[in-house]
């Protein structure tokens, strides 16, 4: 699977609109539809598939990972987030149906979805951004990463939030950015 292959430049253009101020330390950049033109329907975001990219950007790093920005299967109430800036994750444990684990995790505010049926909603609905699956992207409207590129993208988050916050890196918040391509 051939990562994103968006430039430093390129995203800053894209997140100068939605975020000027770039003052977080560490962000996680999510563009949904980065691959819509040559994955899936053509011209579409598609759901459960791996079309969309998840960036972490420093002031000295920058890294592309192929990720799925959407809600797996169209289902009557099912939440997609809206985009924006989300200054609500946090270090935590995913606790999905088959198994719990270390991921980033809606956990220190609301965040804003349109559910399937046009229904807008804002609270804590445990958007978080963690492991995909094989077989499909593993989404009930949570962020997922590719489970081959799982590991470099969590610790990669985890080494750059303890060089920045030492042992407290766990009870920082951090921004997640979501665009439309």
């Amino acid at each position: 699977m051939t990562q994103p292959k968006i430039t430093r430049p390129e995203l800053i253009d894209k997140l100068k609109p939605l975020y000027p101020a770039l003052e977080d330390e560490i962000l996680i950049i999510g563009i949904r539809g980065y691959y819509k033109n040559s994955m899936g329907k053509t011209g579409v975001n598609d759901r459960s598939i791996y079309d969309d990219a998840i960036i972490i950007i420093t002031d000295n790093e920058f890294h592309t990972f192929n990720a799925n920005c959407d809600p797996s299967a169209y289902r009557k109430g099912i939440a997609s987030l809206n985009p924006g800036v989300w200054r609500v994750y946090k270090f935590d444990i995913h606790g999905g149906r088959s198994a719990q684990y270390p991921a980033i995790c809606q956990r220190a505010g609301v965040v804003t979805v349109t559910r399937d049926g046009g229904k807008v909603d804002t609270g804590m609905f445990g958007i978080n951004i963690h492991k995909g699956g094989y077989k499909g992207t593993s989404s009930e409207g949570c962020q997922t990463i590719h489970p081959d590129q799982w590991v470099r993208f969590y610790s990669t988050m985890e080494r750059l939030a303890k060089s920045i916050h030492g042992d407290k890196y766990k009870s920082q918040v951090y921004a997640y950015v979501l665009i439309n391509n």
